[in-house]
Order: structure tokens, then C-alpha cells, then sequence
């Protein structure tokens, strides 16, 4: 599909067109996503002045939602096109215990596991399907680790959209049941995340769907924003010091560090310093190898993690991750399935927070950033967990009773438990 004129669902957006992010050339809104100069991916492009319009009044007046920062994101101005599950104003929860056990003094979670479907890409699709119903698109498509998988259906049923996801055949069965639960169409590929986002491309061209990580992806990544605009609002319209967030594509970073900048310009918030930091599984850390060795360019690897929903092998935003970390002086890390393991089982352990495996990927890598120097325990930090636990059950199965005993208290006396 293609357009040639504004839609009127974009009427009252502050965004006015795309920009590539490398050779900064513009096109006007449309379902594309690489630039046909050189070939890099594309951007929103917004009206200055009409951001510069949003203030923290008005959104602090705005719904419970990602869509009171309506006046900073690209599409779903029209009601009427407007795809809203509730995502957003998730909790941002003190974590004094796991602070503790850390050795650090000020530990925050930003816990995007209360979403709709549980997961962060409940903010990326309602910008994303928002945008499709404004050019005029029926049928909603994704390639998917599985949390994007369900957000999709989810949304799409909402929205009385058909969506046709797809998905690695070998993904957790939690999230394979909570896709195929809204009785959308879920096609399992046999192959590697990167081999079904290669053959969403593919479909892409030939089928007039909108695949929100394919033609409506610069629509899509803008939803990830609503992440540090929600921070800083909930710490009374400021920024935090340090920043750690779990990396599959990139894109998340980057747009945490997108919007706190933007906040920044736009006097929202004082513009004071602040550092990213980057999280990623062993078995798939193509963006933390390039840090380590100091390369501007991501090496794709072979995924072969229990993190399934980080185990993107040929991540699209890795170079712009890299800038993002080295530019605020951050830096990244990447921990063993074990220490997945381990990191999920510390925050539930301290802090009653049941996080999926990107959670305790991002625990892990905290950890391992303070052991080694590279992170400052006294400074504010907000730790990113995206999604639930429940997702990821086959992760820690090995857990089980404390004890197991006969119906008796003789029975339990003799555990030495009392």
C-alpha cells in the first residue's frame, strides 16, 4: 500500500513525515521503513513547534494511558482510529530490598509487566495499529519472540482487525497459548527469529498487510518512548541518573534515550546528565560483543538462549544502541542462562517482582556491571523489566515445594520448618 496524500487520521499529529537516519532524507508519512536513497531505516519526523506545544500540564490531564504523551507520539490523534488496550502508566516500584542486596543506594523497577497482554510491546502496538487503521490497512501482522506475538492478537481483536502473526516454532508454549487464545491466526516457522522476520519481509511485499516491525516499524518504535516519559513524569518531572534496559533489537534503548532527550529539549525536564546501559543473554549478544571489542558494527550471530524474547541474532538497531550507551557513558553487559536464571529468582526473591527471563537477563547484567566497576551504586538507577514471569515458566521449572509431607502435624513437625 502506498499514499500519496496526508490521511486525516493524521491530521492533529505532531508528526509531519520520515527522516533516514543516516542521510536524513524525507518522505512524507507513509507504511515504509527504509530509505530508498541508501538504504537505512527511516524515522518519525516532527513538528517542532507543535511539540514544543505539550506541556506537562496537559498530560498529566490526559487518560491513565501511553496516550496521554498523544501530543508527542506519531499517530492515534482520531479517536476513531486510536487502537488503546490501556497500555501504560505502568508502576515504577522502589526496590530497596534488591537495592540492598546489590550494594546500591537508590534502585528503582520500572515494571511493564502490569500491561494488558504483560509485556512492553503493548505500547508499541497500539502506536503501531493506530498508525495502520490511519492508512486505511485491515489485516495486522508481525514477526514475534512471542510478547509482540500476543500484543498483536490482542490489539487486533480489540480493533476488529484480522492479524496474522508469526513466530519460531521452538518459542515458549506460555506465549504460543497466549497468542492462539484470541483466535487470530499464529504461524509457527521452522527456523530462527531472524528467519521468520527475513520471510515476514517477503510477505511484506507481496501481501497489502501492515507488518508493524516491517512497513509500520518507525510508527511502532516511537510507542517505546512512552517508557521514559513515564519514568521521569513518576519521579516529579525529572530524570534518572542510570538507566538499564535489556536489549533483543536495540530499539528499546535507544528510544528510552530518544525520549528523555527530547524532554530534555523541550523543557519538560531540566536536561541533566544521565547513562544507558544495556543488557543481553550470552547465547545472543551481538550489540554487548560489538561494546566489548569496540566495533561500530554488529556482528550477526546464532541465537541460542533461554531469553527467548531477546534472541534477535541480526539486531536492526544495534549501531544506534552502541551510540546511545557510549554517548552518555553507559555500558553494556551480557550474562550466561544461568545467571538468567539467577537474576529472575534475586528479584523475585527480594522484591516479590516475578519477572520473565528479559527481566532477569537485565538483573544479571546489573549485577555484573557493579561487580566490574562499569555502573555507580550510589547514583539513581531504574532498572526496565519488561514483561511476566508467567511468560517464561520453563525457565525456572526446576523450582518446586519447600517440603512435601503427609496431612499431619506430626508430619510437619518433623520438617524442623516451625
Amino acid at each position: 500500500m502506498t499514499t500519496t496524500a496526508l490521511p486525516a487520521a493524521f491530521a492533529d499529529s505532531p508528526a509531519v513525515g520520515l527522516s533516514c537516519r543516516e542521510c536524513g532524507h524525507a518522505v512524507e508519512l507513509a507504511p515504509v521503513h527504509v530509505c530508498t536513497q541508501c538504504f537505512a531505516p527511516l524515522e518519525v519526523a516532527y513538528d517542532e513547534d507543535a511539540l514544543r506545544r505539550v506541556t506537562r500540564e496537559g498530560i498529566e490531564a490526559g487518560p491513565q494511558t501511553i496516550w496521554r504523551y498523544a501530543g508527542l507520539l506519531p499517530a492515534g490523534q482520531d479517536l476513531a482510529t486510536r487502537v488503546d488496550l490501556g497500555a501504560g502508566m505502568t508502576r515504577l516500584r522502589p526496590a530497596p530490598h534488591l537495592a540492598k542486596e546489590l550494594g546500591m543506594r537508590s534502585l528503582l523497577v520500572k515494571d511493564d509487566s502490569g500491561n494488558p497482554t504483560h509485556s512492553f510491546k503493548d505500547r508499541v502496538v497500539s502506536v503501531a495499529l493506530s498508525a495502520a487503521r490511519a492508512f486505511g490497512y485491515t489485516t495486522v501482522s508481525c514477526a514475534s519472540t512471542g510478547n509482540l506475538a500476543n500484543s498483536v492478537a490482542a490489539h487486533a481483536t480489540h480493533a476488529g482487525l484480522r492479524s496474522v502473526v508469526f513466530i519460531p516454532h521452538d518459542l515458549e508454549q506460555g506465549k504460543v497459548v497466549q497468542t492462539a487464545v484470541y483466535g487470530q491466526t499464529l504461524v509457527a516457522v521452522e527456523g530462527s527469529y531472524d528467519d521468520v522476520n527475513r520471510l515476514c519481509s517477503e510477505i511484506a511485499e507481496n501481501e497489502d498487510w501492515a507488518f508493524v516491525n516491517v512497513n509500520v516499524r518507525p510508527y511502532y518504535a516511537e510507542g517505546s518512548k512512552t517508557l521514559g516519559y513515564e519514568v521521569a513524569e513518576q519521579l516529579g518531572w525529572r530524570l534518572p541518573e542510570q538507566v538499564v534496559i535489556p536489549m533483543a533489537s536495540g530499539s528499546l534503548l535507544t528510544k528510552v534515550d530518544k525520549a528523555f532527550g527530547e524532554l530534555g529539549r523541550l523543557g519538560l525536564v531540566d536536561a541533566t546528565p544521565y547513562k544507558v546501559y544495556g543488557a543481553q543473554a550470552t547465547g545472543c549478544s551481538p550489540i554487548a560483543t560489538a561494546y566489548e571489542n569496540g566495533w561500530d558494527t554488529v556482528q550477526p550471530v546464532k541465537p541460542s538462549t533461554i531469553a527467548k524474547s531477546l534472541a534477535i541474532g541480526n539486531p536492526a538497531d544495534g549501531p544506534y544502541a552502541l551510540d546511545a550507551v557510549r554517548r552518555t557513558g553507559g555500558a553494556m553487559g551480557h550474562v550466561s542462562d544461568e545467571q538468567v536464571v539467577e537474576g529472575i529468582a534475586l528479584l523475585a526473591r527480594t522484591e516479590g517482582l516475578f519477572a520473565e527471563t528479559a527481566g532477569g537477563v537485565t538483573v544479571a547484567t546489573l549485577k555484573q556491571l557493579l561487580e566490574r566497576g562499569q555502573i555507580d551504586p550510589d547514583a539513581e538507577t531504574v532498572l526496565y523489566n519488561t514483561g511476566d514471569g508467567l511468560k517464561t515458566l520453563d525457565a525456572v521449572a526446576g523450582l518446586g515445594p519447600t517440603a512435601t509431607i503427609a496431612p499431619s502435624y506430626g508430619a510437619f513437625a518433623r520438617t524442623g520448618l516451625a
